[in-house]
């Protein structure tokens, strides 16, 4: 099927404009984080206060009651600026889901199909995630820790990864490219999420201070897991899809290429994360610890594996 070249055009406006948006709706959720109301500041509790029963564990902090000052105006722009951020996302959530439309109908098939498009992909599912969760936890002014990595991604996507609209090669033309890239980009953009949100709870527990604005720890928790606990079987699937559409294409499920191994590392350290939890009670600062390494170890196979190492997945195109 010949490239459609308008709707590719319009779809690499689109990207811009999406990126552009992305940009301006960061730099809102700043200055709402910059000056709307400081959350409680914490502190943790004196040696002479852990005595007697009942006293707190010195591994919690104390609640502190002092709050900023801010006068009420002062608080009520922030707070505009909060709300215009998150109207930002959404326009530039519409924006997004408009190029990869775009992008497939100038190419006649699924817009997943290289490095290009699948970073695309995988930063909508990261956006659309995290506008689902903003309707459940109180993390508006997260917003803009949580849009610095897409906006980085989509960056280097649209400068570095960039691929001219075209037809895949004969090895992707399959259903399974619609169904195991999807998932595995609908998995990874969704723990693209509790990556940052566990990197924001270990700057909130060791500098109460610095991080006063940020959510209360057990809030950036309990988003880290139930996040996690969604994405991890999108992931899996996604896995499984892999090693099926391996059988079909190579004759076997599974072969240890470079792609499926640190696939599966990331597997690991994610099931280990959910079962730690789940088993042992870890939370806080360990599960925090665990979930960042499943974060990078996807970013490692993201980039290092598909730009550096050569396998039987390097066909892609970037």
């Amino acid at each position: 099927m010949p490239v459609n070249e308008t709707f590719s055009t319009y779809s690499d406006w689109t990207y811009g404009a999406t990126v552009g948006v992305y940009v301006l709706a960061m730099l809102f959720s700043l200055v709402e984080q910059a000056f709307g109301r400081r959350a409680a500041a914490v502190r943790r509790p004196a040696a002479r206060e852990l005595v007697g029963a009942g006293a707190q564990s010195p591994q919690e902090p104390a609640p502190d009651t002092a709050q900023e000052e801010i006068g009420p105006d002062r608080a009520g722009r922030a707070e505009r600026f909060g709300r215009m951020s998150v109207a930002l996302i959404v326009l530039g959530a519409l924006l997004h889901v408009t190029a990869l439309l775009l992008r497939g109908l100038a190419t006649g098939r699924v817009p997943w199909g290289n490095m290009y498009e699948f970073g695309a992909t995988l930063s909508l599912a990261a956006v659309v995630t995290w506008l689902v969760l903003l309707r459940r936890f109180p993390i508006r002014r997260m917003s803009a820790w949580l849009l610095l990595p897409v906006i980085l991604l989509m960056f280097l996507g649209g400068v570095v990864l960039y691929t001219t609209a075209a037809p895949v090669q004969p090895a992707l033309q399959s259903y399974w490219l619609a169904i195991h890239v999807f998932s595995i980009a609908l998995g990874s953009g969704m723990v693209l999420v509790p990556g940052v949100v566990s990197v924001l709870y270990l700057i909130k527990v060791h500098r109460p201070r610095w991080a006063g604005r940020l959510p209360d720890a057990d809030v950036l928790d309990q988003v880290a897991y139930r996040t996690t606990v969604f994405a991890f079987p999108i992931y899996t699937a996604g896995v499984i899809f892999g090693a099926i559409w391996a059988e079909s294409a190579w004759g076997r499920f599974w072969g240890w290429d470079p792609k499926e191994t640190v696939a599966f590392i990331a597997w690991i350290v994610y099931a280990a994360y959910l079962h730690s939890r789940a088993t042992a009670g870890w939370r806080g600062g360990r599960a925090a610890a665990i979930n960042i390494v499943g974060f990078a170890v996807m970013v490692f196979n993201l980039f290092f594996i598909n730009l550096v190492i050569a396998g039987l997945h390097s066909y892609a195109g970037v």
